[in-house]
């Protein structure tokens, strides 16, 4: 029996630990001594057991000797442990017991138990002296001890040969556990000539025994040497393991190849602690290491995942796989994260399937990982199967995966969804994260519930967590989104007050805020402060200071702007460049248009479908339709397939010129691609129908909007109203009215407008004037475009005093009346001119005084209008005429009367208010102005630019 001695250096004195083991065959009569003493132990204490096998795995201390002077050993009984697991006494297996205790008996060593007497066989046994290093019970067990089972030697293999070409060939004598093929160090590229094959299964014994029966067969052109192993390698290990457990303090010298590449792997590993922005020495700290191993291809994978530079990713992937080393399931989620943050989820999946016929199981992390990419391209449905997936593979999940999959149902606003897994994640035990408390703080944002919103904020103070720079961030995201500007600035003042300064994105809120409210000096306020305290505009916030330039129309500085990025090393983006060129389209100047679009493109910024979108999209609104068109020849060119969008912008257009055919020739074409019909295409069908009169169609549209199973939403019923309203069919109207209040459908102040001008056309002023005391009792208020058309209904109804006294309550609300008011105003004054009534008189000079002041004058037939009023009131001139003509157009007296009778029979105009100089007839008021107020609802790619 071998026994050795184990220092403890926990102790004050040494104990000694005995321990046989036994390898090879069994003798008839195995016993197993194991012994426990605080005494330091001696050379006679050693006498090794004769009646069971030495362990060769263990070396014997090489201070230890036989004694001719023999001691009285001290008495141990068989398994001291034995009554105490096992009172019948069944026998335990020592080995489970070794590999138990050989280290923590090192560490912490138990007290020795009480000795008992032996067995007069046993002390006759432990008295026989052994001769260490006998013939066949020392020397004949090590070729079997270390030699391991299944696995054999294959030597004189071409130099240049890989793992998956050697298992190729031998995997024809069985399944293979693993191949090692011994790598040189100096060139990682070339082997040194031999390696290990290791069968599986149960039979791999049989697998190596086929298996070396071809040695001597010729691979690729040399003759292959194939043996059983020899054990020398798993020999060499034992003993290294020995001399550590017999205390040998003796030092391992690497060779100076060894010590550079240990170093360039700290070095590696220091850089991307320290100096991860800096990619460039990331990559050449990797490339320093001579030979890296799969943990720093792994550790690179991860970092180009995090930047989400999928490719490169990729390309470190397959390095590693060509030098030999097979990825693990670790790196295989890194690379699936890096192809999930570059948001390529079929090349994610690919991934997958390539783990699965590798026969690698995926983690939770993988699945989370996975769930998380979903959710980023606003995919519920896939991130929920994976989810389930998860579910089924592991028993239990983390608070990451949810939060994954509730951020997957909070970004496409289906936060039932998200309070449903919130709950379940409580009930299993799971405590939720602040992040998952701010996933549901924006996701009630993108609905627009403040009350709730509110509540998750306050539930999260409750909870023990202290609100950071998010959680006000979500709040002021919250509020700049709804246009409530002034509460975001409370909040934003509160978070200062708790010691939390504002950072990039919090300020870029505001700016956005102001943006949304059309309030560039705001915007530019914020954006001043943001300098003074410090902070460097990222790419977003350049973004949204190129959205204030465009929308105040000063291009050149927008322009500028961009150059400003570009010297600061900043990147612009296609949203960058959209905002610019949709305002050039929209003003018509496409050659600017078109020379900012090439600049992106020199920028290194490919176009998309949503730049093409900019750009259809501003000549629509100037309703150059020919062009819009043109542009889908230039997508054609460039690679580029139209989208949904893209066909729903020209219908809009054509929609707007009341071209039913075109806008229906359009949808066929985006019907026929299989692109996705929404509400949004919808619209502009029914917009074409209302604005051609023709309402038995847009009824069509609505009943096949009801088979696709699209709801109506509010804008669909302001088209309907609205055309309804054109015809002067107020029963119609009032019927969509009653409809909107049955489905749950709020109307808005657009609804509301549409459905006064179909009682003004009607002549029913009574109900009018009754849906303006309901829209102030829900607490809807009228704004200038309600009162226009309700005084044009006093205007039709011949009623100017009660147009006037809409107009003074106007005024009281406190808004500014426009050009439009005034010209129904005036028009409905002087239509009863020739009434002598003071208030008449007095009103007209009033309206007069207050055009000036504000800088209106009138188009040309307006004043051939007004003129010819005039003229049966004043037929020589007066304080009337001259207070009128300083409303008219500067070349007014240049004109002769015969001009302007020529003038005005060609006008052919129609007596009736709403020509001040627009094109279309008085339903501009509440009709074509609100397609711009909703524009951003309509084409939801324009969203995209902040």
């Amino acid at each position: 029996m071998d026994v050795f001695s184990l220092a403890s250096p926990h102790c004050s004195s040494a104990s000694t630990f005995s321990l046989s083991t036994s390898a090879g065959k069994h003798l008839p009569t195995t016993t197993t001594t194991l012994g426990f003493s605080l005494q330091s132990s001696s050379p006679s204490d050693n006498t090794p057991n004769s009646s069971h096998h030495s362990n060769k795995g263990i070396r014997r201390p090489r201070t230890l000797k036989s004694s001719s002077t023999q001691r009285n050993p001290e008495v141990t009984p068989n398994n001291p442990l034995r009554n105490i697991v096992k009172p019948s006494g069944i026998t335990k297996n020592p080995h489970n017991l070794t590999n138990k205790l050989w280290l923590t008996s090192r560490l912490s060593p138990p007290p020795p138990p009480p000795t008992p007497p032996l067995s007069p066989q046993q002390a006759i046994l432990e008295h026989e002296p052994r001769v260490f290093g006998d013939s066949e019970s020392d020397s004949l067990p090590e070729k079997i001890e270390f030699r391991q089972e299944g696995k054999i030697f294959v030597g004189n293999i071409p130099l240049w040969i890989k793992k998956n070409e050697l298992a190729e060939f031998f995997r024809q004598f069985g399944p293979i556990k693993n191949v090692i093929v011994i790598k040189g160090h100096d060139d990682t590229e070339r082997n040194l000539g031999y390696g290990f094959i290791l069968y599986g299964g149960p039979t791999a014994a049989n697998s190596a025994a086929k298996a070396v029966e071809f040695d001597g067969v010729e691979f690729h052109g040399r003759v292959l040497t194939v043996t059983l192993d020899n054990g020398r390698r798993m020999k060499a290990k034992a003993e290294q393991r020995a001399m550590f457990l017999a205390g040998k303090d003796e030092v391992e010298y690497r060779s100076k190849w060894h010590e550079e590449r240990e170093s360039s792997r700290r070095e590696f590993r220091r850089v991307l602690e320290t100096r991860l922005e800096n990619w460039q020495a990331v990559l050449q700290a990797f490339q320093r290491i001579k030979k890296p191993s799969r943990k720093e291809f792994g550790l690179m994978v991860n970092y180009y995942a995090r930047r989400g530079d999928m490719h490169r990713a990729r390309e470190v992937f397959e390095g590693m796989r060509a030098r030999g080393i097979e990825p693990t399931s670790h790196v295989y989620t890194n690379l699936i994260h890096a192809y999930a943050v570059g948001r390529d989820m079929e090349d994610a999946l690919s991934c997958v399937r390539k783990m699965k016929e590798e026969g690698i199981e995926m983690s939770l992390v993988t699945y989370s990982v996975i769930v998380g990419g979903f959710a980023k391209v606003c995919n519920a449905e896939a991130a929920g199967h994976w989810f389930k997936e998860a579910k089924m593979r592991h028993t239990t999940l983390n608070a990451i995966i949810y939060s994954n999959i509730i951020y997957a149902h909070c970004q496409t606003c289906n936060m039932v969804q998200a309070e449903a897994l919130v709950r379940d994640m409580e009930e299993e035990g799971i405590d939720a994260t602040i992040d998952i408390y701010h996933t549901m703080m924006d996701g009630y944002t993108n609905i627009g519930n403040e009350d709730k919103c509110l509540v998750v904020f306050d539930r999260l103070q409750e909870c023990g967590f202290t609100p950071s720079v998010i959680s006000y961030g979500c709040l002021i995201n919250l509020y700049s989104k709804m246009g409530k500007v002034s509460k975001a600035l409370e909040v934003s003042k509160k978070m200062k007050s708790a010691g939390i300064k504002h950072n990039v994105k919090t300020y870029s809120m505001l700016i956005n805020g102001f943006l949304i409210l059309k309030d560039w000096a705001n915007a530019f306020a914020v954006y001043e402060d943001l300098i003074k305290d410090g902070f460097r505009p990222d790419v977003v916030l350049y973004n949204n200071i190129v959205r204030a330039f465009c929308g105040m129309g000063n291009m050149d500085r927008a322009v500028r702007t961009i150059e400003q990025m570009q010297k600061e090393r900043h990147r612009p983006t296609t949203r960058t460049f959209m905002p610019i060129i949709h305002a050039f389209a929209r003003a018509g100047d496409m050659k600017r248009a078109l020379e900012v679009f090439n600049m992106m493109r020199k920028s290194g910024c490919i176009p998309t479908v949503h730049t093409f979108n900019a750009l259809i999209l501003g000549l629509t609104e100037k309703r150059q339709m020919e062009k819009a068109v043109e542009i889908l020849d230039e997508m054609a060119l460039a690679g580029v397939s139209p989208n949904e969008h893209t066909y729903t912008t020209i219908m809009h257009g054509y929609a707007s010129l009341g071209d039913t055919g075109k806008a229906f020739e359009y949808f066929t074409e985006l019907k026929n691609k299989g692109l996705e019909l929404d509400v949004f295409t919808y619209e502009a069908l029914l917009k074409a129908c209302c604005k051609s009169g023709r309402m038995q169609s847009a009824l069509a549209v609505t009943r096949e909007m009801s088979a696709q199973k699209i709801p109506r939403n509010t804008f669909v019923y302001n088209i309907l109203i609205d055309g309804w309203a054109r015809r002067g069919d107020v029963w119609e109207a009032a019927d969509l009215m009653q409809q909107m209040k049955q489905e749950g459908v709020e109307p808005d102040i657009h609804t509301y407008t549409s459905f006064i001008n179909a009682c003004c056309k009607a002549g029913d002023m009574l109900r009018a004037t009754k849906t303006m005391e309901e829209m102030e009792g829900i607490g809807v208020k009228p704004n200038i475009k309600t009162y226009t058309t309700l005084i044009n209904g006093w205007a039709r109804g011949s009623l100017p005093e009660k147009a006037l006294r809409c107009f003074d309550e106007m005024k009281s609300a406190g808004l500014k009346p426009d050009k439009a008011v005034y010209h129904c105003l005036m028009t409905a004054l002087l239509s009863r001119a020739t009434v002598a009534e003071e208030y008449i008189y007095s009103g007209i000079l009033r309206i007069c005084r207050e055009m000036v002041e504000s800088g209106f004058t009138v188009d040309m037939g307006s004043a051939v209008h007004w003129s010819k009023c005039m003229r049966k009131i004043e037929r020589t001139g007066g304080e009337l005429t001259e207070a009128l003509q300083k409303t008219f157009p500067p070349d007014w007296n240049s004109h002769s009367s015969t001009t302007l009778a020529a003038y005005y029979i060609e006008k052919d105009y129609d007596n009736e208010c709403g020509g001040s100089g627009n094109d279309n007839n008085d339903d501009v008021y509440y009709s074509d102005d609100n397609e711009d107020d909703d524009l951003d609802h309509r084409l939801p790619f324009k969203q995209s630019w902040s």
